[in-house]
């Protein structure tokens, strides 16, 4: 691909890779969807769902971070504000819970549009400062207003009926739902990143000022891309409400934004499949460690730093430099 074509047709770059898809990338969804069809059998299908919950969450963030190149240290206000939401609409409204869900997710694009039309005037590290402040300000809200609870939050939210049918008081059952959203969520990402419009993300990540004189409007992207992602952790958010019956200040907490960047970090920024990689090592340290009391915290320090010396692209990043095929 040369200069002088990016130049003549930028519009027209990623048409080849929007309708081609590697092989080995139709298998490694394969093997993952084959996996977490039989897991339920063999483990916990409550911590499943939690890994499953965060790793879409995790997605998100890289969505916005990997691929647009733009780090937010308040994702926790998209997550928590849709969690409380979808609690909220299924306890007290009395809402089904694809309903909630959907409300939640709802909510969580429509702050991350009124988040982001603000946050993307500034660049670097000021724009992370900023998605900081406004979830900061989601906290002090989520702290200060009735309908949340307050410190104890909204508890025993009923699972109820999905479409008024399928009872999902059963983890197992549930558990297949939860499946379901997330893999979709996960297509639905892949599918943006491999697209015109992801592979425009990618160039502005890498060259903003040569996007801009190549005619692309960049704010325009990246509030796209932000809202993008504030959806889909909206999303994580809101199914992560109904699987635990619980909506509380820990969703909406400055410590959950961060905690979701450290999994993107680990499994690998960038990459398509490390953000699940890193959301089970840090969900399965909290659940299995939990012993260790606070020292849970000290030991996910310790797995950072090790990482971040010995795979420096992140876990999956660095899987995906030794065999040399995007992962």
């Amino acid at each position: 691909m040369t200069m002088a074509n990016t130049e003549s047709q930028p519009v027209t770059l990623p048409t080849d890779l929007r309708i081609t898809t590697p092989r080995h990338h139709v298998l490694i969804f394969a093997v993952l969807l084959g996996l977490l069809l039989v897991a339920p059998f063999m483990l916990y299908p409550v911590f499943l769902m939690k890994v499953l919950c965060f790793a879409l969450f995790a997605s998100a963030l890289n969505l916005l971070l990997g691929y647009g190149g733009l780090l937010s240290f308040g994702h926790a206000a998209f997550f928590g504000s849709a969690s409380y939401v979808a609690a909220h609409a299924a306890k007290v409204w009395g809402l089904t819970p694809e309903l909630a869900i959907l409300l939640g997710t709802a909510a969580g694009a429509v702050l991350g549009l009124g988040i982001g039309s603000l946050a993307i005037r500034r660049q670097g590290i000021y724009f992370a400062m900023v998605t900081l402040a406004f979830a900061q300000m989601v906290f002090f809200f989520a702290l200060q207003v009735p309908f949340t609870g307050g410190e104890d939050g909204i508890q025993a939210v009923p699972r109820g009926h999905l479409f008024g049918l399928i009872d999902l008081s059963n983890d197992l059952t549930l558990y297949f739902v939860v499946l379901l959203i997330v893999f979709g969520g996960l297509m639905l990402i892949y599918r943006i990143i491999h697209s015109p419009f992801g592979q425009v993300l990618k160039a502005i990540r890498d060259n903003e000022p040569r996007s801009i004189s190549l005619g692309y409007k960049v704010n325009r992207y990246k509030l796209a891309v932000f809202v993008m992602s504030a959806t889909l952790a909206g999303l994580a958010g809101a199914t992560k409400a109904i699987v635990f019956q619980l909506a509380s200040l820990t969703d909406v907490y400055w410590t959950m934004s961060g905690e979701v960047v450290l999994m993107t970090l680990l499994g690998g920024m960038g990459t398509i499949f490390g953000p699940f990689v890193g959301a089970g090592l840090i969900v399965t340290m909290e659940n299995y460690f939990a012993g260790f009391g606070a020292w849970v915290t000290v030991l996910q320090g310790i797995v950072f730093v090790i990482t971040v010396l010995l795979f420096r692209e992140g876990i999956v990043g660095v899987v995906a430099r030794w065999t040399k095929k995007s992962l």
